[in-house]
């Protein structure tokens, strides 16, 4: 997308309050936030946006480093500089940490088998930062690694965001829920947090992946945020860990 001439280039506040990488690294997030570059985009070249704010390369180098480091930006050798995709297959396990005990990578497949627009609980209220009994979208799915479902998701959605979601939009194709968010609504998931704990599996769960009540699943409860930090999905997952763990890289 080419920006408007007629737009004047952004004034640069006193570096005082914020470091200037810093505040190129907002402009250009708000420039994302408002779809000036989409997911997969290429994005102008530091020369160019050195120019566009009126700063050093240097700064803007360090500002698109640090973007790079969040998983906003994506940079190709040779290529330039673009605008992260959950398209991209190397984005997949980036909120999926479960591996096989044999360590070999194995694609999952979504099963989703539920789709309603409900009023929140207080639970999902307060976890998306919701007035109580506001609307969202409710998603149940199993994800299946070859084939045995291990995986019994409930997702929470912000339903302004998703209007139009269904069961059969969910189930056509291939594409990652992820993948399907950002290309279809407009919302790409930027980072999340997650809190894991031990609990039984309770009757609903043991009858979507197959495992009797009461046996030791891993329940990871996930935040996801887009731009601006805004809470767009609180999803509560039931993970079988008979054959797979839960792998997470620190440092």
């Amino acid at each position: 997308m080419t920006r408007d001439a007629s737009r004047p280039s952004p004034r640069l506040s006193s570096p005082t309050f914020s470091p200037l990488y810093r505040q190129i690294k907002d402009f250009l997030i708000r420039s994302l936030e408002e779809g000036e570059w989409g997911p997969g985009d290429a994005i102008p070249s530091e020369g160019e946006l050195a120019s566009r704010f009126n700063v050093s390369q240097g700064t803007v180098r360090k500002a698109i480093d640090e973007m790079a480091a969040e998983n906003l930006l994506v940079r190709r050798q040779g290529k330039g500089t673009f605008v992260a995709t959950h398209n991209d297959p190397r984005s997949f396990y980036r909120f999926l940490r479960l591996v096989p005990d044999d360590g070999k990578a194995t694609h999952a497949v979504s099963d989703p088998f539920f789709c309603e627009t409900v009023d929140a609980s207080p639970e999902v209220s307060a976890a998306l930062g919701l007035a109580p009994g506001a609307r969202v979208v409710h998603v149940k799915r199993v994800l299946r690694f070859s084939g045995e479902p291990v995986v019994f998701d409930q997702i929470y959605l912000v339903a302004e965001l998703f209007d139009g979601l269904t069961l059969d939009r969910l189930r056509g194709g291939e594409r990652s829920l992820y993948s399907l968010f950002e290309s279809d609504f407009g919302v790409r998931m930027i980072n999340a947090e997650e809190h894991l704990r031990a609990v039984p599996a309770d009757a609903q769960a043991a009858g979507a992946i197959g495992v009797p009540a009461g046996e030791p699943l891993l329940l990871v409860e996930r935040t996801a945020y887009t731009y601006g930090n805004k809470a767009v999905e609180w999803r509560r997952g039931l993970y079988s860990t008979r054959q797979h763990y839960y792998r997470n890289v620190l440092g």
